[in-house]
């Protein structure tokens, strides 16, 4: 506490005030932590990952949040200091989802809004995109020796038929958190929030669906409900674009669990994260329905 007290007196916006601190759960690149002053409340982000090897700008990181606060669907962008790896916003009353609140009747109408919100905002400050990203941590692993599936690479053939299919039937970027966990969603009572833009980059909007749905281990009925609240009708083209991006986002993100359990000292299973999420992928490929899916996709 004396060390937090010490850095905190070194920040414009917590400096010179009687605080409390808090600790916040989850975030795993982040530690996160509720401070409150007689000024305000805010929620002080403190960098703890291997950045380079995760592919975070925490500068980029900066400028997206103070983006999302201008869209409407971020939290107040309050200050920034690289030299102290810290990010400050405010803090939003009311709560993070678990992957249950999700399931209730009327909820993922309101989270496509906020999606809506989020992707009709500001560009962000560089773009995201899963068919560059998993080559890159696929070669972090490699060089680096780190331990990965053994049959890792012999799926490599079926990621380029989900990257065919999706190129044959493109969509705009727009901007994109990209980590849509459940915890990631606030709801105030009155609207929803979305929060944390370490991974946030312009991309396609239905890897955003798709992460958020596989993320918060949801059912088939609700993608198709996220996506026709989202777009705002029907559109089985649309839904199966956003399974195929979930797949995408099983087998890249997979590798950031393996890279995290080479580097980080937490006491964490990311290997065990990082297998569960490449079982679904393999899953996915295997599935009598991915040559439906790649087939609804592309028309």
């Amino acid at each position: 506490m004396a060390d937090l007290d010490e850095l905190f007196d070194q920040v414009t916006s917590l400096a010179g005030r009687p605080r409390t601190i808090e600790d916040l759960p989850g975030g795993l690149t982040n530690q996160n932590l509720k401070v409150t002053t007689p000024d305000g409340v805010y929620v002080v982000r403190l960098s703890r990952s291997e950045n380079e090897l995760l592919g975070i700008n925490r500068d980029a990181e900066s400028f997206n949040t103070r983006a999302a606060e201008a869209s409407g669907a971020g939290a107040p962008f309050v200050d920034y200091r690289p030299d102290l790896g810290l990010l400050v916003i405010g803090f939003l009353g009311g709560r993070s989802y678990a992957n249950d609140d999700l399931r209730r009747p009327g909820t993922l109408p309101r989270v496509a809004e906020a999606m809506r919100r989020l992707h009709a905002g500001p560009r962000f400050a560089s773009d995201f995109d899963m068919f560059r990203r998993q080559p890159a941590y696929l070669q972090t692993c490699v060089e680096r020796g780190f331990r990965i599936p053994d049959d890792y690479v012999a799926h490599a053939q079926d990621l380029l038929r989900i990257q065919g299919a999706l190129a044959a039937s493109p969509q705009p970027t727009v901007p994109c958190n990209n980590d849509l966990l459940a915890g990631n969603i606030v709801d105030d009572g009155d609207r929803i929030w979305l929060i944390d833009y370490d991974y946030a980059g312009n991309n396609d909007a239905f890897f955003e669906i798709g992460n958020s749905w596989t993320e918060c281990e949801l059912d088939d009925d609700h993608l198709a409900e996220l996506v026709t609240a989202y777009v705002g009708h029907e559109a089985p083209e649309l839904v199966a674009r956003a399974r195929l991006q979930a797949t995408v986002s099983r087998y890249g993100w997979s590798l950031w669990g393996f890279i995290q359990a080479a580097s980080s000292d937490d006491d964490f299973d990311y290997y065990g994260w990082g297998q569960e999420r490449f079982d679904l992928a393999v899953s996915d490929f295997r599935s009598p329905h991915f040559s439906t899916l790649l087939d609804q996709a592309a028309p």
